[in-house]
């Protein structure tokens, strides 16, 4: 047998070693590039009127289908969202759940929080999906029975036709395979947060989750809990794979007694407040399954020019004095963790300054020193938040069961010069304006009866309105739909539409068990194509590592809802068919009672019966009675043989009768004598 000589040997497996290390690393590369990650983050910011929000923002993110080596099997992706999203071809979907209404006025409608956070109350649905037009009802009929059963809730309600809509041009670009549906009377609870968290790795047992108190969240002046994914892979794009965020957005109200302390009569002293305070629990550790975890801290570009206007005899700003603990100590208040990071806002909203963000980075936190962010108010501060251009509001106009109008108010914010995104037209500047309203079919609205005013003053809807789309309502099959595209001068004060309605009857079996509350129409949308609301910072590595701080810099539409509005309709005396019902009843009852009776009564056995149980109770002492009547009557005794059923027993009055005549009969005797 021949052998290889030594040399041949030992080059052969030093080829081979490195043939296999080169295969290991490649596919620890390629492994690395497609695996699944996760990153946690929290937002702070104090709000002017006296309450802090929190924004918590948790991202998932799957390898694409054709590049996992794993199948369908994952390890920190949900695997209930990725079968969803590949039995329905969802593109794209957003689900929330909201409690409360977000304040325009007080809390903003020019950030990226409040345009794309801020949902109106109950629940809020809009799938987009990859199939042919056909199959798009059926696909989102069984999303909602799904959505239903995944987060405990009434989403299936939205199956039924008169629920949904599908919107063109003014909600979403995807026309034609979305699906829109709001649920506005539907409650918020834990039943639906606790599925929301079970969709993290580490749930809510470790990481920035553990700070979800439920009696904390949900005592809150507003929160939203939002579920948002996107899979790119349906549009031809494979470079990444289904993208899910989930985000929880609450408004608090610190317990301090400082904010009690008045210095004037319309500034108050901010209330001091901690993670401890405010959720009554502390951060000990990051999930392990995170790659980042991040807490920031944010201050608005409102509050910084205030703070900037009271230092200006200083030459340098506190906030620039970043290496002399100006971002820790200052006039106004305390931070009581150092941050590891001050990033600043590249370009400011409304010419005021750029907002300032304190990161923390939790991962060098531990049970024996938890995170736990605070801050002190030191003096009072007056600001306010960046408005979207108009204001929008809706109410009701009329009264009675018959008739009534909707009416759309727009009042301009004072902020129109500030911004660049206005369209000038033949050296005329123009504000555009769209709005997407949906009303059920019982409220038959008439849209020719459409009505705008501007400052006041009734216009031409030629002049106002540029695009119209109107889809009137189909009773018991689909509602009304109306999307709007509107063209207002920039320097606009107020704005108003009415539109008449009637409205309907229902059937008694389609009455809800509060019909006496009243009916809802859902919120109209009010979006602004021209504004985007984005915030930059300055680039550095660890931003590009921040999904939160990445979807900040997006240009988000500038979008805002309005109320829900509650509408009488005409409710019949639900009374009025249990009476009937009870009476009804109640005669049926007796008759066929008693017919039943004579029908199955046996009279023969009823008779023997009665005999054998009145020979039974046949007393000795009427025995005794009948004995001494027949004395004194002078005739024989005899007992009875068979009595009937009539005289089967001696009643009371009997035994009386002849207890009388007894005593009648022996006094005759004795005076006779």
């Amino acid at each position: 047998m021949a052998r290889f000589p030594r040399p041949t040997i030992s080059l052969f497996l030093i080829l081979s070693f490195q043939i296999i290390f080169s295969a290991i690393a490649f596919g620890s590369d390629f492994q690395e590039s497609d695996e699944e990650e996760f990153s946690e983050e929290l937002l702070l910011r104090p709000l002017p009127d006296l309450k802090v929000l929190a924004h918590f923002h948790f991202e998932s993110r799957a390898p694409p289908s054709l590049s996992n080596s794993h199948g369908r099997h994952h390890h920190l992706f949900p695997k209930a969202i990725a079968q969803l999203v590949q039995k329905f071809r969802v593109k794209e979907m957003e689900l929330s759940f909201t409690q409360g209404r977000w304040n325009y006025d007080r809390w903003g409608g020019f950030d990226p929080i409040s345009s794309s956070n801020a949902k109106p109350p109950g629940v809020e649905l809009w799938a987009a999906f990859d199939v042919p037009q056909y199959l798009v009802d059926a696909s989102w009929k069984n999303l909602t029975h799904t959505l239903s059963g995944l987060f405990c809730a009434s989403i299936n309600f939205l199956e039924s036709s008169t629920t949904y809509s599908a919107p063109e041009w003014s909600f979403h670009p995807s026309s034609g395979s979305l699906r829109y549906g709001t649920l506005p009377r539907e409650a918020v609870c834990t039943e639906n947060l606790t599925p929301w968290l079970k969709l993290l790795p580490c749930r809510d047992k470790a990481g920035l989750s553990v700070l979800m108190d439920r009696p904390s969240i949900y005592r809150g002046f507003y929160h939203s809990q939002q579920l948002r994914l996107t899979s790119p892979e349906f549009e031809g794009r494979l470079e990444s794979g289904i993208v899910l965020k989930q985000t929880l957005t609450v408004v608090l109200q610190p317990d301090s007694q400082r904010a009690s302390n008045t210095y004037s009569s319309e500034t108050k002293l901010q209330p001091s407040w901690s993670l401890s305070s405010i959720f009554g629990r502390k951060v000990t550790s990051r999930c392990v399954l995170a790659k980042s975890s991040n807490v920031y801290l944010q201050l608005e570009g409102g509050l910084v020019t205030e703070l900037e206007n009271v230092q200006k005899e200083n030459v340098i700003s506190w906030i620039d004095n970043v290496g002399s603990e100006g971002w820790r100590t200052n006039p106004f208040f305390d931070l009581s963790v150092n941050p590891d990071s001050v990033l600043r806002e590249v370009n400011g909203l409304h010419g005021s300054s750029s907002s300032v963000l304190y990161k923390y980075s939790v991962a060098k936190y531990s049970d024996s020193r938890p995170f736990d962010l605070g801050l002190t108010w030191k003096s009072p501060v007056v600001w306010s938040c960046p408005q979207a251009p108009l204001h929008a509001s809706r109410f009701l106009i009329g009264s009675g069961n018959e008739r009534g109008a909707i009416a759309i108010s727009l009042i301009s914010t004072g902020s129109n010069e500030h911004f660049l995104g206005a369209n000038i037209v033949e050296d005329r500047c123009k504000l555009e304006v769209d709005i997407f309203q949906v009303v059920p079919w019982y409220v038959k609205v008439y849209y020719h009866t459409l009505r705008v005013f501007v400052d006041g003053q009734p216009q031409a809807v030629t002049d106002v309105v540029e695009k119209m789309r109107v889809s009137p309502s189909e009773d018991k099959v689909s509602p009304g739909v109306m999307e709007l595209v509107l063209k207002f001068p920039c320097d606009i004060k107020s704005a108003a539409l009415t539109l008449e309605f009637d409205k309907g009857f229902l059937h008694i079996d389609e009455y809800p068990p509060d019909a006496n509350q009243g009916f809802d129409i859902p919120s109209a949308i009010i979006s602004f194509p021209n504004f985007h609301a984005r915030t930059h910072y300055f680039e550095d590595n660890s931003l590009k590592k921040s999904p939160m701080l990445s979807m900040f810099q997006e240009k988000s539409r500038v979008r805002s809802y309005s109320e829900v509005l509650l509408v009488p309709l005409t409710t019949p005396d639900f009374s009025m068919p249990y009476n009937v019902i009870t009476i009804t009843c109640t005669a049926f009852a007796l008759y066929f009672g008693s017919l039943l009776n004579v029908l199955r009564r046996r009279v023969g056995e009823e008779e023997r019966f009665l005999k054998n149980r009145a020979a039974k109770k046949a007393s000795r002492l009427a025995q005794l009675l009948s004995m001494l009547s027949a004395k004194i009557r002078g005739k024989k005794w005899e007992p009875p043989q068979s009595p009937s059923a009539s005289s089967s027993f001696i009643s009371l009055k009997l035994i009386v009768k002849v207890v009388l005549v007894t005593g009648i009969a022996i006094a005759w005797q004795y005076y006779s004598q």
